[in-house]
């Protein structure tokens, strides 16, 4: 098959003829449909040593079941469309034994793993236990973003957001954009996302937020009063910067949710009497689970949300290389997703 495939940190990726993936007891070989470039693929090849030479990206996928494994169990037969939670879990643990397979020490995602070879390429394998159908009522697109659809219904959840609630989103790249589509859907009065990138500002309002704010010229905090008379309830930080949560904190009302789902590798100071004196609490998100994607599916095909606006291109492998190498710093774009078929 043809796969694009990374090799040195400040190289582009290669185009090349890799062997098919062989579906080993237990697992599903899907043909791709769409396979999406995560931001965290831009990050894992931009440093040596986070990413192993040969290895092929792509957590963000759906398709068509091309082959079964030995042991396959349920009715899963070639051609079904499917996505899949991109995760392989030991299925022996405390994050496990709870249903939490994001959470699992000993998991690997697709695509991060000489082992678990990802989607940017014609074939991808995923554990059965782990791929999901796709109905009728969702098209290749929308299967293709369940992957990121799911991690902003993650982060939303994590806040357990009441009807009527006001919201503010710090960050609108595509888990913030995600988050404003659900907490819309969910009834928020008012979703408000705080994004210096005009692109992406015009996009969130696109999909469901009622208002934005530019925080290169204006104080977050301040212009959200002047917008909606209250102060946030749900304050999502979908970043990752130095000093962001103590801004959210900062920010959220009496008894407020901060909910963290920006990844930040370095050490952070947080003025806990801030929080103290509100009773704010602060929640963390990472990844997903199945139920997420479930319910993912679910709003897609009772067209709960319309989550078209956060695709923005669709490329074939050929273009892979250029086109992956130009998002790692292009406001513009927000989902870009890969065909093998063009």
């Amino acid at each position: 098959m043809r796969a694009a495939v990374f090799h040195e940190a400040g190289k582009p990726l290669a185009i090349e003829t890799v062997a098919d993936p062989r579906p080993q007891p237990g697992q599903i070989v899907i043909a791709v449909s769409g396979a999406g470039i995560c931001g965290s693929d831009l990050h894992m090849t931009q440093h040596p040593g986070f990413a192993a030479p040969g290895l092929i990206l792509g957590h963000e996928f759906a398709g068509t079941v091309a082959a079964l494994g030995e042991g396959v169990a349920g009715d899963w037969k070639v051609g079904d469309r499917v996505t899949a939670v991109p995760l392989f879990p030991c299925k022996d643990c405390e994050a496990c034994d709870a249903h939490l397979p994001q959470l699992c020490p000993n998991g690997r995602f697709a695509g991060t793993t000489l082992d678990t070879p990802g989607a940017y390429a014609q074939y991808v394998a995923a554990r059965a236990d782990m791929v999901q159908k796709v109905p009728a009522g969702v098209g290749d697109v929308e299967a293709a973003m369940i992957e990121p659809l799911a991690v902003g219904h993650h982060t939303f959840s994590r806040a357990d957001m009441r009807k009527g609630e006001a919201v503010l989103i710090m960050g609108g790249g595509p888990i913030g954009a995600a988050v404003a589509l659900f907490a819309r859907a969910a009834g928020a009065a008012h979703v408000v996302v705080s994004e210096p990138a005009v692109e992406r500002r015009e996009r969130c309002m696109a999909l469901g937020a009622t208002a934005t704010i530019d925080p290169s010229k204006e104080d977050p905090g301040q212009r959200f009063m002047e917008l909606t008379g209250t102060r946030p309830s749900v304050v999502f930080e979908c970043v990752g910067m130095p000093g962001l949560v103590q801004q959210a904190v900062n920010m959220a009302a009496i008894r407020g949710r901060v909910v963290v789902a920006g990844v930040l590798f370095t050490e952070d100071k947080v003025l806990h009497v801030a929080a103290l004196g509100k009773e704010v609490s602060i929640i963390y998100s990472q990844a997903y689970n199945e139920r997420d994607f479930e319910a993912v599916i679910d709003a897609l095909a009772r067209n709960v949300i319309d989550a078209r606006p956060m695709h923005t291109a669709t490329i074939s492998l050929d273009e892979v290389p250029v086109v992956f190498e130009s998002l790692r710093n292009n406001p513009a774009q927000c989902k870009v997703l890969i065909d093998p078929s063009l």
